[in-house]
């Protein structure tokens, strides 16, 4: 007898363990690691993942499974061993590991109905009518009816039951496509003996004489000029068959991609690149930190280095953050490599997705360009995985599994052979320092392409442009330079590091500030809806007339954002053309490519947007770059502000004069004397690196220190207290004395959707015994019913702080 383990699909602690299931005879040596399988748990049906198959004794105990749902595994072994390595070392359930690595599609959806279990006059005659139609009744509907007791009653009772439908959100698209059912030879013959009158069928045989292959219908309608009964007649005749294949949804398909050949390489170029090639040939899992600055052609590297894996016979991981996974990024793979790239981003609809998953899966590419999660493409002959912009706290998932992206890659590598690139033009402090120790080895490119010169950069003191009376968003010097570059017919990024269109709203009279009635937070002005937001929680009001609190009229809008902007902009310089590029406008899928094209053809001076046009974008024409608000990040309440505002100041100084034209940014701060942002108009990473390593040194930051945020949230204050002073208390008595342990504490953001929230950070350097300790802390917590509903959150290298 077979028997199956599997790991269900119940995101809990108290299942979060194999369950033993029998496999029916008919099903005998089906069945692997890695499938997907429909099983009876409790009164339910759910999804679940093999993980082993035993032969075994049958003792009557286990249930049998219901139904397979893959025939071949959705999950390679390879996959299945990284789940084991993610669950220990992000303390997440098994379940939320194997959901992570597979595409939304595949992800089962269920419906639950009630159904009737006996004749339909016991039930009571309120709800009959219910059951008239058909014998079950979705839940959600029974639910809604005013007497939804009465269901309950007569659950209770037994006459109705209720029933667990899995449904797949999974549809492969499909087209009718039209094939020969005869030779040639035959339906030459055939036509013989069709009437003169049936012309149209007659067209139809000459066209397959000519081209034999299956076509789609609906190309040979096209094609033929006619009506598909004329095709139904031959199908009748025996001549053609018509079936439903499957088709790939291709988000690229009205585009044609020129091929491109490899660049020459500069000498820097080839230091780099000869390093990763040798890695490559001896199958070694060699760690690359790649420093090049803004336009140094680390992609010309990255292109090459998985030239050489893909002509091994191996497959490449190309990952970029989700912001600059741009068109043009996309088209120079798609140049390079044409129909052998897959690409996955969030603006690819979930049959799109899984229609790119699926030509990995069937080994249909070979190379893979994409956000986070492509780190978990199915490939299993891996040459090479680079992470492209490798500072970015995107690589970072802020949900369970919580994992780095940077992290799971070197596993990966590890388990493949194969090396790991991490490009940057301002790596990451920790990856730094591991490169100065010798653990990743250090490539650099130190200049631009054809020696082209950096940007000039100049600070402008915004203190200075208030006292000398200017209160516009733009200080004098960038309103100059943006009228010389209009009369230049050249064009203009100007980025703002927010979005909305005022911070916040505050009362002159009283300083009453408006705030999320579910958040610890200020809402932000929408203009266009002349409303007020809360971007945590989702909450909306409309904008009050008078304040709330004293009744005063004096309400003013503080802050900037972009849709400010873009009205300040119309009125200073009214023949700019302008495009705004934030989250209001880029929601709709395809308007990013769409807003990006219209700049990049010159429909547009000026493109205006928040941290999405900081990165990845070529223009040829810009040569200007206004930055409107340099410190917006540098008084958040976590320890890496002057790290992202030096690596945003850079990435979007690197935007101009990237090719004939020379290129000048202007940045606009408050505090234009602190060196995140003077070290980052002089593009000095070096001195930027030993300050910041200084400060991080002094207070126990990574890279000197380990930390681990556990975060505890509830909507009980006084519980979440209490249980964050229990847990800090428990990690001082388990950790040694040299561990830090800050807290209990409310957190940046004390409260977020009617949830209260309280926080102990850990730091550490060696402690062998943290995640045992914290496994403990959330087992205890998880499946104590007296603390149901409250929330611990365990981030281990915590990139968000708040």
């Amino acid at each position: 007898m077979e028997i199956a383990s599997v790991i269900v699909d119940v995101p809990v602690r108290q299942t979060d363990k194999e369950f033993d299931y029998t496999i029916p005879e008919k099903w005998a040596g089906m069945l692997t690691p890695g499938m997907r399988v429909l099983v009876p748990f409790g009164p339910r049906t759910i999804q679940g993942f093999v993980t082993s198959v035993r032969e075994g004794e049958e003792t009557g105990r286990l249930k049998p499974i219901y139904s397979i749902q893959d025939l071949e595994p959705a999950l390679t072994p390879e996959l299945l061993h990284l789940a084991d390595w993610l669950t220990t070392n992000t303390l997440c359930l098994k379940i939320a590991a194997f959901q992570a690595m597979l595409p939304a599609a595949l992800k089962a959806k269920y419906k639950k109905y009630l159904v009737l279990s006996g004749p339909l006059h016991l039930v009571d005659p309120e709800i009959q009518p219910y059951f008239a139609s058909q014998n079950k009744v979705e839940f959600e509907a029974a639910m809604e009816h005013p007497s939804a007791r009465i269901f309950q009653k007569e659950l209770k009772a037994g006459h109705i039951e209720a029933k667990y439908e899995v449904k797949n959100k999974l549809n492969k698209k499909t087209e009718r496509t039209v094939e020969l059912a005869v030779t040639t030879e035959e339906l030459r013959e055939a036509k013989e003996k069709i009437s003169k009158s049936a012309r149209k069928q007659r067209v139809l045989i000459d066209f397959f004489l000519e081209y034999p292959d299956p076509i789609a219908m609906k190309r040979l309608l096209q094609l033929v000029n006619c009506g598909d009964s004329a095709v139904k007649g031959l199908e009748e005749k025996g001549l053609v068959r018509i079936k439903q294949t499957e088709v790939y949804r291709d988000p690229f398909q009205d585009r044609v991609f020129e091929h491109k050949s490899h660049l020459p390489l500069t000498e820097e170029q080839s230091a780099a690149f000869t390093p990763i090639k040798a890695s490559i040939d001896e199958e070694k899992n060699d760690v690359f930190l790649l420093e090049g600055v803004t336009g140094s052609g680390k992609t010309e590297v990255y292109l090459q280095s998985i030239d050489v894996a893909l002509k091994q016979g191996k497959e490449a991981i190309m990952l970029v953050p989700e912001i600059s996974l741009t068109p043009q990024m996309v088209q120079r793979f798609k140049e390079r490599f044409g129909d052998r790239v897959a690409v996955f981003h969030s603006g690819l609809s979930i049959g799109e997705k899984y229609d790119e998953w699926r030509k990995i899966f069937r080994k249909e590419v070979q190379v893979v360009v994409g956000a986070r999660s492509a780190i978990f493409s199915p490939f299993q002959n891996l040459g090479i995985i680079i992470i492209d912009e490798e500072h970015e706290a995107s690589y970072k998932q802020e949900e369970t599994p919580r994992y780095h992206t940077r992290d799971v890659a070197i596993e990966r590598g590890l388990y493949h052979r194969c090396p790991v690139v991490l490009g940057s033009a301002t790596p990451t402090l920790e990856s730094a320092a591991r490169a100065q120790k010798g653990v990743y080895k250090y490539l650099q490119l130190a200049g631009r392409v054809n020696q082209r010169p950096m940007p000039s950069v100049e600070i402008v003191d915004m203190r200075e442009e208030l006292r000398a009376g200017n209160r516009s968003v733009f200080s004098k010097v960038l309103m100059e330079k943006m009228i010389d570059r209009l009369e230049k017919k050249q064009q203009i990024i100007l980025m703002l590091n927010k979005r909305g269109h005022s911070s916040f709203v505050m009362c002159r009279s009283c300083g009453e500030v408006s705030q999320c009635p579910n958040c610890e937070i200020s809402l932000t002005y929408h203009k266009y809806s002349n409303s007020l937001k809360c971007h945590y929680c989702g909450h909306e009001e409309g904008m009050p007339s008078s304040c709330p609190a004293c009744g005063s009229e004096a309400i003013r809008y503080f802050g900037t954002g972009t849709q400010k902007v873009e009205e300040e902009l119309a009125k200073l310089l009214p023949q700019a053309r302008v495009i705004r590029m934030d989250v209001d406008t880029t929601s709709r899928k395809g308007s990013h490519e769409k807003l990006l094209k219209a700049f990049g053809t010159g429909q547009a001076d000026i493109l205006l947007g928040t941290q999405m046009i900081a990165k990845g974008l070529d223009f040829a024409n810009v040569t200007l770059v206004g930055v409107l608000s340099a410190d917006t990040m540098l008084y958040l309440p976590d320890f890496r502000s002057s790290e992202k505002t030096f690596q945003l100041l850079t990435q979007v100084s690197g935007r101009a004069g990237r090719h004939e034209l020379p290129g000048e940014v202007v940045v606009q701060s408050y505090t234009p004397e602190h060196y995140s942002i003077v070290l980052a108009a002089k593009q000095n990473y070096e001195d930027f690196y030993q300050q910041e390593m200084m400060v991080r040194k002094t207070n126990m930051y990574p890279p000197f220190f380990y930390i681990t945020l556990v975060t505890v949230s509830d909507e009980d204050l006084m519980k979440v207290v209490s249980v964050t002073e229990k847990i800090t208390s428990y990690l001082r008595k388990g950790l040694s004395p040299q561990a830090v342990i800050l807290g209990p504490s409310a957190s940046p953001i004390s409260r977020i959707n009617n949830r209260y929230r309280y926080q102990c950070l850990i730091k550490y350097k060696r402690e062998p015994n943290l995640n045992h300790i914290l496994h403990n802390i959330i087992e205890h917590y998880q499946q104590d019913s007296a603390h149901k509903g409250l929330k611990i959150v365990v981030d281990q290298n915590p990139q968000i702080m708040m």
